[in-house]
């Protein structure tokens, strides 16, 4: 019984090894990338804001479609 348990603990410690860490950068849908993709998208969004400030336009004016 004592060898069973070791080998049950040597794959969980190969399963924990090849999980990948959820903040670490990568491809695809993953927690790093899509707080990324927020923390830009609020960039744009107060960037935005501050041209229609600074312009006293709005963007669809500013971009020459109205």
């Amino acid at each position: 019984m004592a060898n069973k348990s070791k080998k049950d603990s040597k794959t969980a410690d190969a399963k924990k090894d090849t999980i990948a860490d959820p903040n670490a950068p990568g491809f695809g849908w993953s927690r790093y990338a899509e707080q990324i993709n927020g923390r830009f998208a609020m960039i744009g969004f107060v960037a935005l804001l501050a041209l229609e400030v600074f312009t006293q336009q709005d963007f669809f004016s500013w971009l020459g479609l109205r």
